[in-house]
């Protein structure tokens, strides 16, 4: 078995605890309201915003005998680059206030992941980063199009609204092939391990923040 094919399999129920969540699961049904797709793009933000940051500090940090991966966080990092302003301008498509939104604090549950994967990188062994790039990228093959599809057909949403998560559905497929080639070249077993445990991690902290979302969504309802 390969290693990304190991990877796939020992973190499978850490995605099943994701991908089942119910604002994901409404989200592919068109059941999301303006204010609750308003408020995933929010928290998008405030975790993306971080993404080329924390790819600069894992290439920062990673040891000489992976020079090779190195080069290939240069690759993520170049088409990374400004993809939180994306979001912004979707807020601002669906009529939210994206200066309020780049001035405020995330919620709790995406504080802890973006804390968690500064902690991975320079704490711990920053291969494991790798585990947050499996999480987020392949969430973005598995929901993404289908998600944008469902709530621009029931909120009647104009396609400038929807720059980050379309253009991320189909991105994503080009970068999980690419990221496939690049776990079946770590052969280290401590850093396989880190891989497996930081991705089983992230799935669960990524999950969090959309039951929170959910929770959220839930207590404007009752308002």
């Amino acid at each position: 078995m390969s290693f990304y094919a190991r990877l796939q399999a020992e973190t499978a129920a850490e995605r099943q605890y994701l991908t089942s969540q119910p604002f994901i699961q409404r989200a592919l049904t068109g059941g999301l309201s303006r204010a609750d797709y308003i408020a995933f793009l929010s928290q998008a933000f405030h975790h993306v915003k971080h993404t080329v940051p924390l790819l600069m500090a894992c290439g920062a940090r990673l040891p000489d005998h992976h020079e090779w991966l190195r080069e290939a966080v240069a690759e993520y990092i170049e088409e990374e680059v400004g993809h939180q302003e994306w979001i912004l301008n979707d807020i601002a498509a669906c009529q939210g206030d994206k200066e309020s939104v780049r001035h405020s604090r995330p919620d709790s549950a995406a504080e802890l992941m973006v804390a968690y994967a500064y902690d991975t990188v320079t704490r711990g062994n920053p291969v494991g980063f790798f585990g947050m790039v499996m999480v987020l990228e392949g969430t973005s093959i598995a929901v993404a199009d289908n998600a944008a599809a469902a709530i621009q057909q029931s909120l009647n949403l104009p396609n400038k609204a929807f720059s980050y998560l379309k253009s991320h559905g189909a991105l994503d497929i080009e970068h999980v092939a690419f990221f496939e080639k690049l776990m079946d070249k770590i052969t280290d077993e401590g850093d396989q391990a880190e891989i497996i445990h930081r991705a089983k991690m992230f799935y669960q902290l990524y999950g969090n923040i959309f039951r929170d979302l959910e929770s959220g969504s839930e207590q404007r309802q009752a308002a």
